[in-house]
């Protein structure tokens, strides 16, 4: 059941290696700014996402917090549940291991899926988890320009770019699935569904791309308190962290950024692809809080 991330392509052990190298540096220094001789105590700040969701919009407000308190950018690549490159699906223990290399005070990033010991850790004291979500209709489309346009390297692109020959096709394959293809792609309700045990989980701070754009400032305090909650040291008062979070949100820095607009399916969808999604993705916007019934 594929759906991939930003950034999901295999690492070299190398490339890990000066991650972490480069890491070690930057916690020394934060702990040098902030005279903490460690930075145990601290929880690893962790944004967790259905890809196209908001990913970079949450991870550039966690990496603000550098700048309110002892906070690391941990510079590792994003935690996914399939390899973007091939498709294949990584096993529960390779996705703890890779968690199991934040330290105290890190900030990180990935796409899992609510399983027993990734939940378990995820939801522990250590961790400050976030799960950002976004109307699936606005996912369906930034999930085709995605694959088609931006990394030529994903396990679909060659069947989204070569083989379909419009945007109309390519969004009716996303929504309803490829099944012909190796591998093949589930509908678009059958990849979301996984992520959605992470909405009953009270120890994760669930945050919609939307109100982060169109209610700032609530959702900005929600995210710090939630960081407060589990021990993040603000060393700012919460009126100037908060201006400070706000100013540093840029959306068009992400390297996979197009428009970021919500509600852009409006604009986009035709009865047809409304009648497909209704028909593959029956009642996913409605459970989500989207709509209120089928009749949109």
């Amino acid at each position: 059941m594929i759906l991939k991330s930003s950034r999901p392509l295999t690492q070299p052990a190398w490339l890990t290696g000066a991650r972490l190298v480069r890491r070690l540096f930057r916690r020394l220094r934060q702990q040098l700014c902030y005279r903490r001789f460690t930075m145990q105590g601290l929880p690893i700040l962790f944004a967790n996402s259905i890809p196209k969701s908001g990913t970079h919009l949450l991870t550039q407000i966690l990496q603000a917090f550098q700048e309110l308190g002892p906070a690391v950018d941990s510079g590792l690549p994003a935690i996914v549940m399939y390899e973007g490159d091939s498709g294949r699906e990584r096993a529960d223990q390779e996705i703890i291991a890779n968690l199991k290399r934040f330290l105290p005070g890190d900030i990180g990033y990935g796409h899992l899926h609510p399983s027993p010991l990734v939940s378990e850790l995820l939801t522990s004291a250590s961790f400050a988890t976030y799960f950002i979500i976004r109307d699936p209709r606005d996912i369906a489309i930034s999930h085709v320009h995605y694959i088609t346009e931006m990394e030529p390297r994903h396990v679909h692109h060659a069947y989204f770019a070569h083989e379909l020959s419009t945007f109309d096709e390519r969004l009716r394959a996303t929504i309803q699935g490829v099944p012909q293809a190796n591998p093949p792609l589930p509908s678009l309700a059958m990849r979301l569904a996984p992520f959605f045990g992470w909405l009953k989980e009270p120890n994760v701070l669930t945050i919609r791309y939307e109100d982060l754009l169109n209610n700032r400032q609530e959702y900005l305090l929600q995210i710090l308190h939630h960081a407060l909650q589990r021990g993040f040291d603000l060393r700012l008062p919460i009126e100037d962290a908060l201006q400070l979070l706000e100013s540093r949100i840029r959306p068009e820095h992400s390297p996979t950024f197009r428009k970021g607009k919500a509600g852009a399916w409006r604009e986009t969808f035709t009865p047809l692809h409304k009648e497909v999604f209704k028909e593959y993705c029956k009642g996913l916007v409605e459970a989500l809080g989207y709509e209120k019934d089928e009749n949109w």
